[in-house]
C-alpha cells in the first residue's frame, strides 16, 4: 500500500535530534530555529521535550521523568548512560576545563589534545601511588565520551595518539549541571581517599 502522507518540511531536523544534539555551527541549526514551534509540538505529542540553549549554542531533546501520579507512564525512548569511574572522572575534568576556558577566553570552542587531558589527570593523581592502574588506557573513556557526543575528534595523529585533538562539546554543561558536578566531585574525592589509605 502506497503511503501518500506528505513529509513534514522539518523531518530532517526531527531525525537529527533523535540522533543527538544539533549545534549552532551545524547546517541544520537554521532550520531548527525556523521550525522550532512545529518541532516542539511534534515531540510534545510523544512525551519528549525540545530544549534550545542559546547561550551554549545547541538544541536537544529530553524525556522528562514520569510523575509519581502518572497512571500511564511512557516507556523510555532514551536510555540512561551509565559511566564507569574513568569516564565519569574525565567528564568532570572536561566540565571544569570548559568553565575555566569560558572565564579566560572570548572564543566559544575548547580544543584539547590527549596530552592536555593527561596532564590535567596527572595533577589530580599526583598523590596516588598507582596512577597507571587507575588510568592505564585513556582511549576507552575518550571513546565513551565521543559516543555520547561530549567529545568530537577534530584532528587525528595515528603515529602519536597524544597529539589527537578533540573539541569539548557544550552539551556537557547540560548533562552535568553545577549541582551534579559537585555531587560527582564529592563521590570521586571519597573514592580517591579510600584508595590512598
Amino acid at each position: 500500500m502506497e503511503n501518500n502522507t506528505p513529509r513534514a518540511p522539518y523531518a530532517h531536523i526531527i531525525i537529527k535530534l533523535l540522533q543527538g544534539p544539533v549545534y549552532v555551527d551545524d547546517t541544520a541549526w537554521h532550520d531548527l530555529r525556523a521550525w522550532e514551534s512545529q518541532i516542539h509540538d511534534h515531540f510534545a505529542k510523544i512525551g519528549l521535550e525540545l530544549i534550545i540553549n542559546d547561550t551554549d549554542g545547541f538544541g536537544r531533546i529530553i524525556q522528562p521523568e514520569a510523575g509519581e501520579h502518572d497512571d500511564n507512564p511512557m516507556p523510555r525512548l532514551m536510555r540512561r548512560q551509565t559511566m564507569n569511574y574513568e569516564t565519569t572522572l574525565l567528564c568532570v575534568f572536561l566540565r571544569e576545563m570548559l568553565e575555566e576556558f569560558d572565564v579566560m577566553n572570548e572564543r566559544t570552542k575548547l580544543f584539547l589534545t590527549q596530552k592536555d587531558i593527561k596532564e590535567r589527570i596527572e595533577l589530580f593523581y599526583k598523590e596516588v601511588a598507582n596512577k597507571s592502574k587507575l588510568w592505564k588506557d585513556l582511549a576507552k573513556p575518550i571513546n565513551n565520551l565521543q559516543g555520547i557526543g561530549i567529545l568530537k575528534l577534530t584532528r587525528e595523529d595515528s603515529a602519536n595518539r597524544d597529539n589527537n585533538q578533540y573539541e569539548v562539546k557544550r552539551i556537557i554543561k547540560a548533562i552535568i549541571n553545577n549541582d551534579k558536578l559537585e555531587e560527582i566531585k564529592n563521590k570521586l574525592k571519597e573514592y580517591v581517599d579510600t584508595i590512598q589509605q
